[in-house]
């Protein structure tokens, strides 16, 4: 008997579905809009790499949402003061975050007060845009290889010093994952930014220095600095001919510098499920691409769950990095 059933429920089934299709169908196709602009809040000074990318972003997400992404620059304490701005933000979807890995994955490992909790007090979206660095040495140093430099910086402990943009700075962190990873010291020498440690780098007066690729790429070019490797995953196109520390048999040492989308973490659960769908849809179009590109930008949209991994596993990274350092905060 009840074989003999099947037929007749299908049939009703089926006779029902033209009604509730078009129901499920609005229902799966609506998404929330905004009817006014955005705004993206940087934590860095306009002209910097957050800036670029940050700019270029929110006029690829202001085209699929239909308004206006305006960008603020809130500059302050490593980043710190503008993720806080917006995650105390109305939670409303109008005020977005560009959060960094200096934010995210660094400072909570830094006994520093942080003024919000980037766990509890954000709506983490999606990973936007990685962006490689590469480890350079002024051409009198002699060295040509990063094989080198580890042996001389383990010959002479202490002789060999790197600049940075600061302590606690992911270019600081990097030389420190580099020498801790490979087994060597060497003297670390912070500056207010990375401009002058690597004014310094080129004048000789410092041996290394890690750096996004744009920041870098043109001295390379002047043939004023000289590319050891990159601290990455996958070659820089750019800098085809440099290994990877993966390649030199470091796969630890991955220093990507990146950037996220974040909104406050009351913003209603539709709200946030369409500015991701929003971000990645702008993070899959052509020019972005090709804008990114020119700063070595990698555009990298991620599900939201995998993104919220990826933070775990740079905090993972980089906690016994800051420790081991002594930063204390930016």
């Amino acid at each position: 008997m009840s074989f003999g059933r099947r037929p007749l429920l299908a049939a009703a089934t089926a006779a029902q579905m033209p009604l509730a299709a078009p129901a499920v169908l609005a229902q799966a196709t609506t998404r929330w809009r905004p009817d006014r602009p955005l705004r993206l809040i940087v934590p860095f000074p306009p002209g910097g790499g957050a800036d670029i990318f940050g700019r270029v972003f929110a006029d690829a997400l202001g085209t699929q949402l239909g308004q206006p992404v305006v960008v603020e620059n809130r500059a302050g304490v490593g980043g710190v003061t503008g993720v806080d701005v917006a995650a105390k933000a109305a939670p409303d979807g109008y005020t977005l975050g560009f959060t960094t890995a200096g934010v995210l994955a660094i400072a909570p490992a830094m006994p520093m007060r942080m003024p919000f909790d980037p766990a509890r007090d954000l709506a983490h979206l999606t990973l936007v845009v990685r962006v490689p660095e590469v480890l350079v040495v002024h051409p009198g140093t002699g060295f040509t290889t990063l094989g080198e430099l580890i042996a001389a910086a383990k010959a002479r402990p202490d002789a060999l010093q790197y600049g940075s943009s600061g302590v606690g700075s992911i270019t600081h962190l990097a030389c420190a994952l580099l020498a801790k990873e490979a087994g060597f010291e060497a003297v670390h020498v912070p500056f207010r930014g990375i401009a002058p440690a690597v004014t310094e780098t080129i004048a000789g007066r410092v041996h290394f220095v890690v750096a996004d690729v744009p920041v870098l790429s043109g001295h390379i070019a002047a043939g004023v600095l000289r590319p050891l490797t990159v601290t990455t995953a996958q070659r820089v196109a750019s800098l085809p001919e440099v290994p990877t520390t993966a390649e030199l048999g470091l796969p630890r040492v991955n220093s990507d510098n990146w950037y996220g989308l974040a909104v406050p973490a009351a913003t209603p659960a539709p709200v946030q499920e369409a500015l991701h769908a929003a971000a990645v849809e702008a993070l899959a179009a052509p020019t972005l691409a090709r804008e990114f590109a020119r700063g070595a930008g990698i555009p990298s949209p991620m599900p939201r769950a995998e993104y919220l991994a990826y933070i775990r596993a740079e905090r993972e990274k980089w906690g016994p990095v800051v420790r081991a350092s002594g930063a204390t905060s930016f």
